[in-house]
């Protein structure tokens, strides 16, 4: 009986994790639960949970748990598990709300963004509205009546708030002195900021109970607007496209330099550009992709109408949706609003500021060959009791990027192309690799083959390739822009036979020749973007083709030179250079030594990149470190461009120097035209892009406006 029983429960917990077959789809208030019941009806894959608020749908959505009852002791019984847990799986929120939801105790993931059409895209801009006639100006709204859309929420609060902060109208010292709401209190006479405490000088305004529901009818974009055309509030904050199209010409807009504009001016004439409202749930592709396919094949349903349900308005979406876009995988809510949001969020929880320049910068490094540098750089660092370099690790170098812009990291150097995705993201590039045998800041990217196989640029097809790794410059970036130019295909696989491209799906032809870390089982390394793949970065990609898994190697110029006639680790001690020629368009091969005549690019030296308020502190402490550990340090034995147990730890082992990019310098100047167009036009194939690239231009909110 006990076996029956177990068998039973496994049945029951397998169908629990199987591929969901509802989306309990969570409501605030009963029209929103009305209109979810009539989707229902031609979308039966939606269940509809009514909850009382945001918060209660965020706790219901995060407790994926549930109870089971056994009710029948055989297989055949009628009822083999009794759900009851009244939980969720997705709503859609504002940006502020993301921000909640994706704090850890949450760890809710954004999946589908609503696009409001050509205006505006994936973004909405929040903006200051007035009654024309009023006669004043941002500057002015102290001492005012102002109409928010709810406590927390973006255009409504955080934006507002966050604006009026930064231009030191409102006066608030930090949290440690007094919550944020004790500020706004003191600068407007009175408003209507549903969420608030009902008996608070915030909630003077409200119609209703000043709850963050439609209980409260001065609540969300509609309430905030008909706060003000009451009569109640003198400014009201809210989206661009709240203010309805016969009602435009008795309003304008507030806009940051203290003049007015009409309400049609909100492009040259907002506070900011904000993300637009995304749905929200746990992170499963699986329940991710039910929910797309849901949502964008219902029939004979508008999802984005609340017309039969007025007064009532935005409900589910916006109204104001012209239809929804998958995000790209791995999007959380940092990624999603992106830095210039993210710091608007956390001037609304201002600490206390320090004079003092930090002591230390924060280095990332990549797996347990760079972590042991940097570990010992760290050591070395150390004057007194205080260290100046802190060491962080990450799987990837998009990893480490990730972690620079959340501020859990400051630093790393990566290469023109990681230069051009760092760009993208928001960091800039800070000081840049000198080398030797190159004009500065930049190297030759190279094609090297084996001599006397017979092997031209014009044969290439079919054969097995050696790379640095995805989206490297001289490595992938390069060679692959020639042969997509010459080709047009974005499929490479139709091109090389196999190859090592560390980063590729382990599924790829480009993970077939990886040697990973020589593990003979359960090698976790396989085709990892990291040094304990052997075939990784430009001395593995020389190793693949030295050891016969590749018939090219796509490197940098020097590192021929650098693994041979008795240079490099063990692998590379009886390699003879002139065993080895490089191969380049519409040209025989040449010695490996004439490089400045056969190659196929000239490109930017690696870079070390940051986030841009920190390149001053990054500069500084770099500066000081390469001079006392440099080529030439006057400390003795750590060394920072050189690689004690494997090959261009952090630095490049070639490295002579690190100079400062002139302040001001964007990664677009850094890389150059020519680069820049390579890249521009190697993006036409998606999958040479990075996730993280990806996810930074889903929408122009993340980019500056």
């Amino acid at each position: 009986m006990k076996t029956l029983l177990l068998a039973v429960l496994l049945g029951c917990l397998a169908a629990a994790s199987a591929v969901p077959a509802r989306i309990r789809w969570c409501l605030k208030t009963e029209a929103e639960y009305l209109k979810c019941r009539r989707l229902e009806l031609v979308a039966p894959t939606i269940s509809c949970v009514r909850k009382e608020s945001t918060m209660e749908c965020i706790v219901a959505i995060k407790n994926v748990s549930f109870r089971l009852e056994v009710t029948g002791w055989f297989p055949g019984g009628t009822d083999c598990c009794v759900f009851h847990d009244k939980l969720a799986d997705a709503i859609t929120l504002d940006g502020g709300d993301v921000y909640t939801a994706g704090l850890n105790n949450y760890n809710l993931h954004p999946i589908i963004a609503e696009d409001y059409g050509p205006s505006s895209d994936t973004c909405y801009y929040a903006v200051a509205v007035v009654k024309k006639g009023s006669n004043f100006g941002i500057k002015d709204l102290k001492g005012k009546k102002s109409c928010h859309t709810g406590l927390g929420k973006s255009a409504g609060w955080k934006i507002p708030i966050g604006t009026l902060l930064s231009m030191d109208l409102i006066k608030w010292t930090g949290i440690e002195d007094s919550p944020v709401e004790e500020a706004v209190k003191n600068f407007f006479h009175s408003s209507c900021v549903p969420g608030a405490n009902a008996n608070d000088k915030l909630c003077q305004l409200c119609k209703g109970d000043c709850s963050r529901s439609h209980k409260e009818p001065y609540y969300d974009y509609a309430g905030a607007f008909q706060c003000l055309a009451d009569g109640a509030g003198e400014v009201a904050f809210v989206k661009h496209l709240t203010v309805p199209e016969s009602e435009k010409p008795n309003y304008e807009l507030l806009c940051p330099d203290n003049t007015r504009k009409s309400i049609d001016s909100y492009k040259t004439c907002h506070l900011a550009r904000v993300p637009a409202h995304v749905v929200v749930s746990r992170k499963d592709p699986q329940m991710a992709e039910l929910i797309y396919n849901t949502l964008t094949t219902v029939r004979g349903f508008n999802l984005f109408s609340s017309e039969d349900y007025a007064p009532a308005k935005n409900l589910m979406f916006m109204d104001s949706t012209i239809r929804l876009v998958k995000l790209p995988p791995n999007t959380d809510s940092f990624l999603y609003l992106g830095a210039g949001f993210m710091s608007i969020i956390r001037s609304l929880k201002r600490e206390q500021a320090t004079s003092a320049a930090p002591t230390a910068i924060k280095w990332c490094a990549v797996g347990p060959a760079e972590t042991a540098k940097c570990d010992r750089w760290s050591i070395n660092s150390i004057e007194g009791e205080v260290t100046t370099v802190e060491c962080y690790s990450a799987k990837s170098v998009e990893d480490c990027m990730s972690m620079i812009m959340r501020k859990q990291a400051d630093a790393i150097a990566v290469d023109g192309g990681q230069v051009y995705t760092a760009g993208k993201c928001g960091l800039v590039p800070v000081m840049v690799e000198q080398y030797d045998d190159a004009p500065a800041s930049s190297y030759y990217a190279v094609a090297v083959v084996k001599k006397g196989m017979g092997i031209t640029w014009e044969t290439l097809k079919g054969k097995k390739s050696c790379h640095t790794g995805m989206g490297r410059t001289a490595g992938w970036n390069i060679p692959m822009g020639l042969i997509h130019k010459q080709t047009s295909s974005c499929d490479f696989t139709t091109f090389f036979s196999s190859g090592c491209a560390p980063g590729a799906e382990p599924t790829s032809p480009f993970c077939a020749a990886c040697a990973g870390s020589s593990k003979s089982v359960g090698d976790e390394y396989k085709c990892k973007p990291s040094a304990e793949e052997h075939y990784y970065g430009y001395g593995g990609a020389f190793r693949c083709l030295v050891e016969g898994a590749g018939d090219v190697a796509f490197i940098k110029h020097t590192i021929v030179k650098e693994n041979s006639d008795g240079n490099g680790p063990d692998w590379a001690r009886h390699v003879n250079s002139a065993d080895y020629e490089l191969i380049c368009p519409n040209k025989s091969p040449v010695p490996v030594t004439d490089f400045a005549s056969c190659y196929l690019a000239m490109v930017p030296a690696h870079a070390v990149v940051t986030r841009p308020e920190s390149r001053g502190d990054v500069v500084r402490i770099l500066q000081d470190q390469q001079a006392k550990f440099g080529t030439k340090g006057t400390d003795g034995g750590f060394k920072l461009f050189q690689s004690e147990s494997g090959k261009n730890l952090l630095f490049k082992d070639s490295t002579k120097c690190l100079q400062e990019i002139p302040l001001g310098e964007s990664f677009e100047t850094f890389l150059g035209a020519e680069y820049m167009t390579a890249m521009s036009s190697l993006r036409v194939c998606t999958d040479s892009t990075p996730d993280l690239e990806k996810i930074c231009t889903f929408h122009s909110c993340q980019q500056k406006s």
